[in-house]
């Protein structure tokens, strides 16, 4: 059965009237004949009984009706849904972003989606950034928010700007003064860092180390908060991401620009290279772009 052919048949049982039937439908007679005649022949009998002056459901017309009535209601209604996705009128958008960014960068780019379009519910899944990655390839959502990761057929990597590294140092460290550090001054105090296998963790090493330098790592930690507040009490330095600058100063934490080497690395919007983007997160990925030369690099 036909979409096209229940149609007809719904609204000549409605009517039971060919001919009112045709001005509902904006059909033609034959039209509507051929449709009504083709589901007949499908099914394997007649749904009306006819004369030249009445017409009539069939016991197994009046069957078929309440089941046309409802697999049409099903039909529209799956047809607005949709319809209402493709215009952002109704939807879900699950992101999963690296804490840096999805605690200082997201709220505000929600905010302005949210504005946008209030009918799309939103889940955050605020993960380290390997869990990011993880979850791309997953498909637990449809795309995240990370450091570069290494390439891999199966990722695509769409930068948004490139993120520096800055010093992290508590309020009664001789360099708290300074407006900027190197790191080899830097690395003269304790350092607190994040955890292996944290992608974070492993860039410094592997930067430091092609200067020659290593980390004298004394206290680690899995999130970055956890490193400020150790930070922010006096039990050593770090170097964290500029994005979570504003959140390590809330901890107390005097931010630096750190050189000699600068360390930076894109971030960006992760997806699998074989999956099309909703029109939801399409959507919500160009406002990144739009948005992603407002984003102040330290």
């Amino acid at each position: 059965m036909t979409i096209k052919q229940l149609r007809a048949f719904l609204a000549v049982a409605q009517t039971l009237s060919f001919a009112q039937a045709c001005e509902r439908l904006h059909v033609t007679q034959s039209a509507l004949s051929l449709a009504v005649k083709s589901l007949e022949s499908q099914l394997g009998g007649a749904l009306f009984s006819r004369t030249t002056r009445q017409v009539r459901l069939t016991p197994e017309g009046e069957a078929l009706l309440p089941l046309a009535r409802r697999l049409l209601a099903e039909w529209d209604d799956a047809e607005d849904a949709m319809r209402r996705r493709f215009h952002l009128q109704q939807g879900h958008l699950a992101i999963a972003a690296m804490p840096s960014f999805a605690s200082n960068c997201l709220p505000p780019l929600i905010a302005d989606f949210r504005q946008r379009y209030p009918r799309i519910s939103v889940t955050i899944h605020d993960v380290i950034n390997e869990q990011v990655v993880e979850m791309v390839l997953a498909q637990r959502v449809e795309f995240g928010i990370a450091f570069e990761p290494p390439r891999q057929p199966a990722l695509s990597f769409t930068p948004l700007h490139h993120d520096r590294f800055v010093a992290a140092v508590p309020p009664t460290s001789p360099l708290a003064a300074r407006a900027s550090t190197t790191w080899s001054a830097l690395l003269a105090y304790p350092f607190i860092t994040l955890q292996r296998p944290s992608q974070v963790r492993v860039m410094l090493e592997q930067q430091l180390s092609r200067h020659g330098m290593t980390l004298p790592v004394e206290l680690e930690s899995h999130q970055l908060a956890t490193v400020g507040q150790l930070v922010g009490k006096g039990l050593g330095v770090s170097a964290v991401p500029a994005l979570c600058r504003a959140q390590m100063e809330a901890l107390g934490v005097r931010c630096l620009a750190l050189s000699e080497p600068a360390i930076e690395r894109p971030v960006g919007v992760v997806k699998r290279a074989d999956q099309q983007l909703s029109s939801t997160a399409s959507a919500f990925h160009a406002l990144m772009e739009d948005s992603a030369r407002e984003i102040v690099e330290v």
